[in-house]
């Protein structure tokens, strides 16, 4: 271990402005990007263009494989395709169209969407975490908004607060939403890569499906290699490429209803879909499943808000994707209405001969950027989810400094690049895929409903009968999707459920264990108020430079203190406990990031420091960090001494005295800070107390501990060099 020498902290701290995310340009983009629908018109028209290859690769490239997971057994009758195209007109309108375009985009977090921004949201207002380290302060933020007022609103959050099931019931859903996320991520790239690839068989018929899956295995290989390298440009670079599909698939489906049958068009009223139910009961039924399949990737509307607007969403929606996917599902429907038989491979099929390669071609590239941006959502869910102590930690790399959301996770990329690799070789098949796939698709539309629900009632404050027609009305809908979908558990729906319950477990284990320890050392920490009677009882010294002791909690001297002076009886001259805490808010305006507070006698120079991000905030390297940190610090010492001197005090020999001792603390800093900064840091080994039930120990001892020892070190995610840091062992039964 090392001290390290910093440099000047007032230039440090500049240099931190230039950097921070929050500052500059990063700033005038919020005012416009983040929030609702603001911004000039050309900026968000040049976001509508871009959201087309970020939000709508997987959705758009839906018409691949919907008709043929529909009809797997064939064409019975050929009003079918009415009752079915019925249905997929119907179910683009109701879900992505009314229920998110226009309703949910609107339930963002200061601009940020998707499960653990209504979570967040939610956690603004009422206290559902369950670890306590909400600060009065918290609520002086700048972007923090909270108004219950309302009757209603305050008794559900009271209700909410007081019930230890409805946070657990919160967090549950919330962490089930991630792992069919994460289904999704493992899923969208071997459902469309294949889809696209078994297009080449209609012109080599001699390739076998096994060979088209291998294939499709190379693709996928290549597609989680690549992820390393990011996407930093993503909104330009597919855009145009995603703009070219939805012509195609668009012009192709014109053709198709003017060369095949143009009264497919009927399909409008909806009277076509009872004739369907009526016609054909519980087969119908059944096949809502591939019916569903329309509008996977439609949840993307909402995760990926933070890169876009609301207005921008809205109009890439309706003007772009809706037109174009619902043109080509009318000229699908157009072509087997002649030629029923070709129903498992409908798209290609319907491709007139001259245009087959270019639409063959821009279908694998369009095939990948949803793969693309499905598995840069996941990831950037997952970082949030890290960081809000709900998912074990992983590496995580920025791969943009221009885009904040831009994240990579080596480990989680591999795993979910293993896993689509296996469900492609293992299914073989799209429709086969589709079974599992729609799970994933309508459980999160599940749980969006739910938590719109809260936050309607709670943050909203919407009229009850108006939060129960949006319930009603939409929960409905996607539990009879659910219901058709899980009649195929067999037939490979088991696999998201199977891989969602081992993920939430993961998550769950993870986040008990942190809960505990988090809990187990509030109940162990010492009172600020005794800190000089530790220092007396262990004759401890004060020993050159500054020195950092990182704790999780916000309050009190954590327990790992005193083991530190038990086994070195030393302190450094200015000592800072400080605690990194991420709020459920997107982002935190550096200037508002430091809670600093003196920790005993002034003549210890002992100071707490709390350090508050958002989900979304990338934090600084540890030289900044520690230059920015004393920066403030000594703004602090300033500022304590006038609060505390009084402000106009008339006793000028006083305040001069007062100023004088500032001034002196401030250069007494700079000076230790010079002689290097030293990093503290407690390594707990946690372990279920004796008497504990199994559940417990397996949660604790097995799960946690195995995650503990394979995965990053914590000093790892705050990037402090070993050679600058000092661990102090400790070991807790919980």
């Amino acid at each position: 271990m090392s001290a390290e020498a910093v440099e000047s902290p007032g230039a440090a701290a500049e240099r931190l402005k230039r950097h921070d995310s929050l500052y500059g340009d990063a700033e005038k983009v919020s005012n416009e990007k983040y929030h609702g629908s603001g911004g000039s018109w050309a900026r968000t028209l040049m976001l509508a263009f871009q959201s087309i290859g970020v939000v709508y690769g997987d959705i758009g490239t839906s018409p691949l494989y919907v008709y043929s997971s529909t009809f797997p057994d064939g064409i019975r009758h050929p009003d079918d395709l009415l009752g079915v195209l019925s249905l997929i007109l119907y179910t683009l309108i109701l879900i992505p169209m009314l229920k998110y375009v226009f309703v949910v985009l609107h339930a963002n977090d200061d601009g940020d969407g998707g499960t653990f921004a209504l979570y967040s949201l939610i956690s603004r207002y009422a206290k559902i975490r369950m670890i306590p380290d909400q600060q009065t302060e918290d609520a002086t933020l700048s972007n923090y908004s909270v108004d219950t007022r309302l009757r209603r609103a305050q008794w559900l959050k009271e209700k909410l607060e007081s019930s230890d099931a409805a946070k657990i019931g919160l967090f549950t859903i919330t962490i089930l939403g991630t792992s069919m996320v994460m289904g999704d991520g493992t899923l969208t790239p071997a459902i469309s890569v294949l889809s696209a690839v078994s297009g080449i068989r209609e012109k080599a018929p001699n390739l076998t499906q096994l060979q088209v899956v291998w294939i499709s295995v190379a693709i996928l290989f290549v597609l989680f290699s690549v992820q390393r390298f990011g996407t930093d440009k993503v909104g330009y670079s597919f855009a145009p490429i995603i703009s070219v599909w939805f012509l195609l698939i668009a012009g192709t489906g014109m053709y198709n209803l003017a060369v095949h049958d143009a009264t497919i068009l009927r399909a409008f009223n909806p009277m076509y879909i009872v004739q369907y139910f009526s016609r054909n009961g519980k087969e119908a039924w059944v096949s809502l499943g591939g019916v569903i399949l329309c509008i996977t990737g439609a949840e993307a509307m909402f995760a990926d808000l933070g890169h876009f607007n609301i207005r921008a969403i809205q109009i890439s929606f309706t003007c772009i994707l809706f037109p174009s996917v619902v043109l080509c599902y009318m000229g699908q429907a157009a072509y087997l209405r002649r030629f029923p038989e070709n129903v498992a491979d409908t798209f290609f099929k319907s491709i007139p001969e001259p245009m087959f390669w270019p639409v063959f071609v821009v279908a694998i590239m369009a095939a990948i950027i949803a793969s693309q941006a499905m598995l840069s959502g996941a990831f950037a869910i997952l970082s949030k989810a890290l960081l809000l102590g709900c998912f074990p930690r992983v590496e995580v790399v920025h791969t943009s400094n221009k885009y904040e959301g831009q994240v990579y996770l080596p480990e989680v990329n591999f795993l979910i690049g293993a896993a689509s690799v296996a469900v492609t070789l293992g299914f073989q098949t799209t429709a086969n895929i589709g079974n599992a796939y729609g799970i994933c698709v309508v459980t999160v539309f599940s749980i969006t409903t739910h938590l719109m629900a809260v936050v309607m009632l709670l943050v909203w404050r919407t009229p009850a009968a108006l939060v129960a027609a949006f319930y009603v009305v939409f929960g409905l809908a996607e539990f009879v999707y659910l219901s058709s979908i899980l009649s195929k558990f067999a037939d490979g729906g088991y696999l998201p459920f199977c891989f969602s319950l081992g993920l939430m477990g993961l998550m769950a284990a993870w986040h008990y264990v942190h809960v505990l320890r988090y809990w187990h050392e509030l109940d162990r920490a010492v009172p600020a108020a005794e800190l000089g009677a530790v220092l007396a009882r262990h004759d401890v010294r004060r020993v050159r430079g500054v020195g950092l002791l990182y704790s999780e909690l916000v309050q009190g001297i954590p327990p790992v203190f005193q083991i530190l002076v038990d086994k070195i009886p030393s302190v450094h001259a200015v000592f800072v406990f400080v605690s990194i805490k991420h709020l459920p808010f997107p982002r935190v305006a550096a200037p508002e990031r430091l809670i600093l507070r003196r920790v005993g006698p002034v003549n210890h120079r002992v100071f707490r420091c709390v350090a508050r991000y958002g989900y979304t905030d990338t934090m600084e390297g540890h030289r900044e960090f520690a230059a920015f940190l004393l920066d403030r610090l000594k703004v602090f010492v300033r500022e304590e001494a006038a609060f505390g001197d009084g402000v106009g005090s008339n006793h000028s020999g006083r305040a001069q005295t007062a100023a004088a001792a500032v001034e002196q603390e401030q250069r007494f800093i700079d000076a230790e800070a010079a002689r290097g900064v030293v990093y503290l840091m407690g390594e707990a080994t946690v372990t279920a107390a004796a008497g504990s039930s199994w559940a417990k120990r397996v949660a604790v001892n097995n799960v946690y501990g195995f995650l503990r020892k394979n995965l990053p070190e914590r000093h790892k995610a705050l990037s402090i060099p070993k050679d600058q840091l000092l661990r102090v062992g400790v070991t807790y039964e919980i």
